[in-house]
């Protein structure tokens, strides 16, 4: 039987090699500006809620056909595949949850092998972006509080779930799994971690499965 039911894994600088909003930056030029609030958001310095807005209205004018392009060829992390490949054959669920967008996570979905994705709509107007975003993920707290209702969903307790992710708006879910991989993580994310993996390689993650 799997050690755990349930796995949730982060997307970006997790699941993904980067984070989705500066590939789409880069698009209109505007990367370094966007890597600076990133930053900022993933080390909690700055609200999530807000660093996302601020992030997302530098997109407006955007084509969706280049974001879905984008969002199509971005790079995955070593060892996504077969870590998602070794927990199903255990049985176990496994999830990613995505400050980022749908864009992204759900062409992602069947390429890497997870069940289920839950992350953020970029709005669009006449196939262009406005700037505007909303969706499942727009808070610290988004995480943690999807991640209790999965768990009530699928009964599932904290001893059998483990979570994965790099920044400061995974530790919301940190608090409800008692297996906590900060993957690369930002220093304020290691200091909550039960597991520490330092190399951009999640099949480092297989032994402790």
């Amino acid at each position: 039987m799997a050690k755990f039911k349930l796995a949730v894994f982060d997307f970006d600088s997790t699941l993904m090699d980067g984070e989705t909003i500066d590939f789409l930056a880069d698009e209109l030029g505007f990367k370094d500006e966007v890597s600076k609030i990133t930053e900022e958001a993933m080390s909690g310095k700055l609200s999530f809620f807000e660093s996302l807005t601020k992030r997302v209205s530098l997109l407006k004018g955007l084509p969706v056909s280049k974001v879905d392009e984008v969002c199509q060829n971005l790079p995955y992390m070593n060892g996504a595949k077969e870590v998602i490949s070794e927990l199903k054959k255990g049985g176990t669920t496994v999830v990613c949850f995505s400050g980022g967008f749908r864009n992204a996570t759900s062409f992602a979905k069947d390429i890497l092998g997870y069940d289920s994705d839950f992350s953020n709509i970029l709005h669009s107007k006449d196939g262009i972006l406005t700037g505007k975003v909303g969706g499942d993920m727009m808070f610290d707290f988004s995480k943690g509080d999807l991640l209790q209702r999965i768990q009530n969903l699928l009964s599932v307790s904290q001893a059998e779930t483990i979570v994965i992710g790099d920044g400061a708006n995974d530790l919301s879910m940190f608090a409800f799994a008692d297996t906590k991989v900060a993957f690369c993580g930002k220093p304020v994310l290691r200091e909550q971690a039960t597991i520490q993996i330092n190399t951009k390689d999640l099949r480092e993650l297989i032994q402790y499965l």
